[in-house]
């Protein structure tokens, strides 16, 4: 990959040069210490990944972020220092279109510490990136005998699936509105383990409703956002009961909105509605379409309201979406046809 890296501090500049030259994989193409030089920077010589940090003079890196997908549109991956203290700004930047975080590696005198954690994000971006136009054909995995109906008195599972400004998108469906006891909320967020309790954090201060992460072997919970939690595929078992598969090991996105889409398509015979939100790639598409094939309602961003149409436009091209909605009518269709009180 062609990588441009946007980072004001020299010494943190030097460490991510030198973790991605000793790959031989991989070209810095340029370096820029502030974000409106990294937005130039990439409308002159356009990346496929920019390392984009978050405190920089002129623009920081949310509202470089933002300009970059607006003017230069490229994959941005969030390396910062501490990324756990600066919750809000990630989440800000990860709503204007990054793809995820990590943080900064560290020179230290014989070895980078943090390189490796760098180097594993690159490998997934990269296959992301070149793969994002594939599918894979999934089994998830199932538990135990079959239940028509939840034991919780759950009856409407809404299901919703994001990546590349997903967190902003969730957040702005749900705000202001306290799901009915009988409906369980559960979304699939493209990000990685180690922040998704972060975000299940940061969606709480954002909705009216309960948000927690969803732990394996938990019971779908009425009026309560689950969110998952794991590099590892969520699913739904024919028993409605959530946990996590490791299979498909090789796919790109973790964890995938298909294999979410495609249990509650095969285990879950009362009502559900499918919701496929703003991201890079086509994951969610064919488990969209599963859902409608089971008869569930399905649900796409339109084009104009995603910060990245790729799912919603892979959705549309294979007529998986019922409806294709701009952002701020999705949650008042889901009022609507859930119920619940604002």
């Amino acid at each position: 990959m062609k990588i441009g890296i946007a980072n004001d501090v020299a010494m943190a500049a030097e460490a991510l040069r030198r973790v991605i030259a000793a790959t031989k994989l991989h070209q810095v193409v340029w370096i820029a210490r502030t974000g409106l030089e990294a937005v130039r920077m990439c409308a002159e010589n356009r990346p496929d990944l920019v390392l984009m940090d978050l405190n920089m003079p002129e623009l920081d890196g949310v509202e470089a972020t933002r300009r970059i997908m607006a003017e230069s549109p490229c994959a941005i991956l969030i390396v910062t220092g501490r990324p756990q203290d600066s919750v809000n700004q990630v989440f800000r930047a990860l709503g204007a279109g990054a793809l995820d975080v990590t943080a900064t590696p560290m020179l230290m005198p014989g070895h980078n510490e943090g390189g490796a954690q760098l180097l594993a994000k690159l490998r997934t971006l990269d296959k992301l990136i070149r793969h994002s136009g594939g599918s894979q054909a999934m089994q998830p995995r199932t538990f135990g005998p079959t239940e028509e109906r939840s034991a919780t008195g759950v009856r409407t599972l809404v299901a919703i699936g994001a990546s590349t400004g997903g967190p902003l998108a969730v957040s702005n469906i749900l705000a202001g509105w306290r799901a009915p006891p009988h409906c369980a909320i559960v979304v699939v967020q493209h990000i990685d383990a180690n922040f998704a309790d972060h975000f299940a954090k940061w969606l709480s201060d954002q909705v009216t409703m309960p948000v927690r992460p969803i732990e394996d072997g938990d019971e779908l919970m009425g009026g309560t956002v689950m969110i998952a939690k794991s590099n590892d595929h969520l699913v739904l078992d024919e028993t409605h009961h959530l946990g996590y598969d490791a299979v498909p090991r090789d796919y790109a996105y973790r964890p995938s909105v298909d294999v979410f889409f495609r249990c509650v398509a095969q285990h879950w015979r009362e009502e559900a509605i499918g919701v496929l939100l703003t991201g890079m790639g086509r994951d969610g598409a064919e488990g969209l379409l599963a859902l409608r094939r089971a008869g569930k309602t399905t649900v796409a961003q339109d084009q104009a309201s995603s910060a990245v149409y790729g799912m919603p436009r892979a959705a549309a091209e294979l007529d998986a979406a019922q409806l294709i909605l701009p952002l701020e009518k999705i949650g008042p269709f889901l009022r609507s046809t859930t119920g619940g009180r604002s």
